[in-house]
């Protein structure tokens, strides 16, 4: 039944195995990147918001250059006022239409008009204030978007990071099989020999078997880092990718001196922010001024379609003040105001939290440091220990419990110290990224 088990594990490994195997690709980190930046999705995402802030500034031209519209309109009325309004603006009436009887009961006339109107604005204060409320605004999305691919590239670092891992925690699980199959052997040997019972025998093939459900496992982090890398890239193919760098310690001391800038990109968009909060407030507070705008048009008449014997124009300019409206204006500035010391506020406690998360990850990439070293030391240690207990095991000289301590021991040292490696990259990435 032992045997049978045993048998049944192997085969369960071996299948596992070929699943894995699929094809693989191995990639760099600037592989990836370079995609990154061409595809992934947020990136776009972000790239569509700065555009579209774009186009919003774009639409504020309207406050500066004139606008021109082309009309045709065509009647047809006996309307009394249209229809002597429609022969005057033809500049056909004769003497005969001001007879009181065509006048009051005239006949059916037709008039055609094209019309090319003009409208310039000369003086609209609060529409300056609006126009540079939408460049800060435009400014702002730039920078955000700038940020963004900034942290994209963070995330596909930590991404690479964690296939690197994934890859060498594989890498790890299969020698501690090999060993633990090869002192398997050992101990059926042995238990063949009547140096070791059943119980110690159950032990050892206990302990194979939760090194190859920690192999699978592994493999499958290998599919998920792998899958979660593809992501990044907008990519859904079939292919395992394998990372060309190995995991291994990238040490900074100088690291521990870098500061937050206040040329950051996601600071400064918040500023620009803040900035186009406080003009539009300021252009709440100029609505309250008169607009001066000049207006012209040329107007052709016609009892025809798309014809024009008669023409006329008119050119002209218009002050207007809207003087109350029920408080709509108070309460637009009021809220303005609101908005703009919000978005200070907002400033303020973004810089903090920053300051904050920065220090917070400065003294984790300093307890990563010190662990990395107090880990390594412990996988030197444990893997003499395991060295010492398998030359007794081997001679008949060790208990299996023991050796499976020693075997359980270095393989999470080992697992342990990786995951420092990683934590410790990550954390400095993370930190760079912060002083950005």
């Amino acid at each position: 039944m032992r045997r049978i088990r045993f048998v049944l594990l192997t085969l369960l490994f071996i299948t596992s195995f070929g699943v894995i195997a699929q094809t693989k690709a191995s990639v760099s980190l600037n592989d990836i990147l370079q995609k990154v930046e061409s595809n992934n999705h947020s990136i776009k995402i972000s790239e569509q918001d700065y555009k579209a802030a774009k186009a919003e500034f774009s639409q504020t031209n309207s406050i500066l250059l004139p606008s021109v519209s082309v009309s045709h309109t065509g009647i047809s009325t006996n309307n009394p006022l249209m229809a002597f309004g429609s022969k005057l603006n033809q500049e056909i009436l004769t003497q005969t239409d001001f007879n009181p009887e065509l006048l009051n009961n005239p006949e059916t006339v037709d008039n055609f008009s094209t019309k090319i109107e003009l409208k310039q604005p000369l003086l609209n204060a609060d529409g300056i204030f609006i126009r540079k409320a939408a460049k800060a605004k435009k400014n702002a999305m730039k920078l955000q978007f700038s940020r963004t691919k900034e942290a994209i590239k963070l995330e596909v670092a930590k991404a690479y990071m964690q296939l690197q891992l994934a890859y060498k925690s594989v890498h790890v699980l299969e020698k501690a099989q090999e060993a633990a199959l090869t002192n398997k052997k050992i101990a059926d040997k042995n238990y063949e020999l009547g140096y070791m019972i059943i119980s110690d025998v159950l032990s050892v093939e206990i302990y194979v078997t939760e090194v190859q459900n920690q192999l699978l496992n592994a493999k499958s982090n290998v599919k998920n880092a792998s899958d979660y890398v593809k992501f990044l890239m907008g990519e859904s193919s079939t292919v395992i990718l394998k990372p060309l760098e190995e995991l291994s310690i990238d040490l900074d001391l100088n690291i521990y001196n870098n500061k937050i800038s206040s040329a950051r990109a996601d600071i400064k968009a918040l500023e620009k922010s803040t900035n186009a909060y406080k003009n539009m407030h300021q252009a709440s507070k100029m609505s309250y001024l008169p607009r001066l705008n000049a207006f012209g048009s040329y107007e052709l008449y016609d009892n025809s379609a798309f014809k024009g014997n008669a023409d006329g124009y008119i050119i002209g300019a218009q002050l207007s003040w809207n003087l109350f409206d029920g408080f709509k204006r108070v309460g637009k500035t009021q809220k303005a105001k609101a908005e703009f010391e919000k978005a200070q506020i907002n400033l303020e406690q973004y810089k903090n939290q920053s300051q904050l998360k920065f220090n917070q990850e400065k003294r984790k990439l300093k307890d990563a440091e010190n662990t990395l070293k107090l880990t390594k030391l412990a996988v030197e240690q444990s893997k003499e220990a395991l060295r010492i207990r398998t030359n007794r095991f081997t001679q008949g000289l060790e208990k299996s419990s023991d050796l499976l301590i020693s075997e359980a021991q270095y393989l999470q040292k080992e697992l342990t110290y990786l995951q420092t490696v990683y934590n410790y990259n990550y954390t400095k990435k993370t930190v760079e990224f912060l002083t950005k």
